[in-house]
């Protein structure tokens, strides 16, 4: 097994980069690759052969649809049956961090929709996937660059760390903006929207945009689903993550230093540095959510390097990227599923 001393060094997000990432793509490779919310593990969602590629290296059930990316809008067209509801989201939430199912077309391979009629389209906002979209000419699968159920990458090291030998091309775009995956949306129902997976992308913006309602769906599930990201237990890392209300007190380490507590906001007390000492950690400065969601996952993959026993974690208040911040630990805290 190669280490990773001999794995090749992260393409650059430059000329050579990008179009070696395009080529890779075009010849049937997979590359991880960034996108505003998490790195994604990115193939030809038209090859059938190169997205089983994907679920190989993830170790993803094949019961797990795939989110296939788009450059633009037109291109929506050429997977899916459009709806009259997608262009109200063009221009406020597209290109960005909203995922959207629609009805499929045939060209699209049962194995990116988990041999459903239905396909999860996003067209996202990071530059670099955008330009990779365009050099490769291809849709792209690319769900999240880490183990099925794992803890998601918001930057190239992490989908390196995690993945090693198994994904030697990454193209590093730097730290991801929103650090959550996409909201995802289910746009084919007569009447209605329903919400399949919170995100930064709230329901109440979508209602604005939109003028409908916006229903929620929780699953917990146990055979193929409308989207990813809607198992009961999800996002996981190794380490007991055990969760507290907002605002409620992390229960004191029970052996000395080996449960870490985590805060949503830095707290001020000095009893709480002599309290927990070097298991303290917090999300945020002021307890911004946005600051928030771009560090949940990297503070989780940082916490299950460390020697503890469990993690504490503050939850937030579950209102606006609050709901999309508690989605995920909630599926993380999650035991057995």
């Amino acid at each position: 097994m190669p280490t990773f001393e001999e794995l090749p060094p992260f393409l650059r997000n430059d000329a050579v980069g990008l179009a070696r990432a395009s080529d890779l793509l075009r010849e049937g490779g997979i590359v991880a690759l960034p996108t505003e919310t998490v790195y994604g593990l990115a193939a030809n969602a038209l090859d059938e052969q190169a997205v089983r590629r994907i679920f190989a290296a993830k170790g993803r059930p094949l019961i797990d649809p795939l989110i296939v990316h788009v450059a633009s809008l037109e291109e929506v067209g050429q997977i899916a049956e459009l709806s009259p509801l997608l262009e109200k989201l063009v221009g406020h939430f597209w290109p960005g961090p909203l995922t959207v199912v629609l009805r499929k077309k045939e060209n699209v391979p049962g194995l990116v929709t988990a041999g459903m009629g239905t396909v999860a389209v996003r067209l996202p906002a990071h530059p670099v996937m955008r330009e990779v979209l365009r050099r490769s000419g291809c849709f792209l699968a690319a769900p999240s660059a880490n183990p099925f159920g794992y803890v998601s990458p918001t930057c190239a090291q992490h989908v390196r760390d995690s993945l090693g030998h198994k994904v030697p091309w990454i193209l590093d775009g730097g730290l991801c903006q929103h650090g959550l995956e996409s909201t995802i949306i289910h746009l084919t129902e007569a009447a209605g929207v329903r919400l399949l997976r919170p995100g930064p992308v709230s329901p109440e913006a979508l209602q604005d945009v939109l003028g409908v309602s916006v229903s929620v769906t929780h699953v917990a599930k146990t055979a193929s689903s409308l989207a990813p990201g809607m198992l009961e237990r999800h996002y996981s890392p190794r380490t007991q993550l055990i969760l507290r209300c907002e605002g409620e007190a992390p229960v004191p380490p029970h052996t000395s230093g080996r449960e870490a507590v985590v805060w949503l906001r830095r707290p001020d007390d000095a009893a709480g540095s002599e309290t927990y000492g070097r298991a303290r950690f917090w999300l945020s400065e002021d307890g911004s959510l946005e600051e928030a969601g771009r560090n949940v996952f990297a503070l989780l993959r940082c916490l299950d390097n460390g020697d503890f026993t469990a993690v504490h974690m503050e939850l937030t208040t579950g209102l606006g990227l609050g709901a999309a911040i508690n989605d995920r630990l909630r599926r993380a805290a999650a035991r057995g599923g």
